[in-house]
């Protein structure tokens, strides 16, 4: 069998350069520190990568539900172009079903804004990142924004980063 490189003519990915790439970040304020400590974790990561803190924007939201369409305004170009959106956010399970309502409806709302159906549009939009957790309670969230799971703040700046450049180099080799 043959290795899945040898058979491949072009392979390309994005690189983790963030100079120069505009970035939006959408963040939800419910679940609290947990929010916060993904917020902080995107943006640290985001400077690490070389993005400059005049290119990122945050918009605060109250709540994971209100993600998905102050996205889609950021992802029309308002109030500037971005090269990449990431939606930061917990969704905590709890004692009520408000996690139901919450957590696929907001994952299913970003995945529409990101896959959209015309090809004009497609052709510009930006990578939206899905970075909302959902947990089945406070430990584990906090374990996924630095703690022994990781940090899902600092993946997603790495992801939209690369997505960015990904696109910019499909995009280009395009016309």
């Amino acid at each position: 069998m043959t290795d899945w490189n040898e058979s491949v003519t072009t392979l390309s990915q994005g690189s983790l350069d963030g100079t120069g790439l505009k970035i939006a970040i959408v963040v939800s304020r419910f679940s609290g520190e947990p929010c916060q400590r993904l917020l902080d974790g995107t943006l640290e990561r985001l400077i690490e990568l070389g993005a400059t803190e005049q290119n990122i924007d945050v918009t605060s939201v109250p709540g994971a539900f209100e993600i998905p369409i102050v996205a889609a305004e950021l992802s029309r170009g308002r109030p500037r172009k971005y090269d990449a959106i990431i939606t930061l956010g917990c969704i905590i399970r709890g004692e009520t079903p408000h996690f139901d309502f919450v957590a696929g409806p907001c994952a299913e709302a970003l995945m529409k804004l990101q896959s959209c159906a015309s090809p004009s549009v497609a052709l510009q939009q930006p990578p939206i990142i899905f970075g909302v957790l959902t947990t089945d309670h406070r430990d584990q969230a906090l374990a996924r924004c630095g703690g022994d799971r990781g940090h899902k703040g600092r993946d997603c700046a790495e992801s939209a980063i690369e997505m960015a450049q990904l696109l910019k180099k499909i995009r280009s080799s395009s016309s």
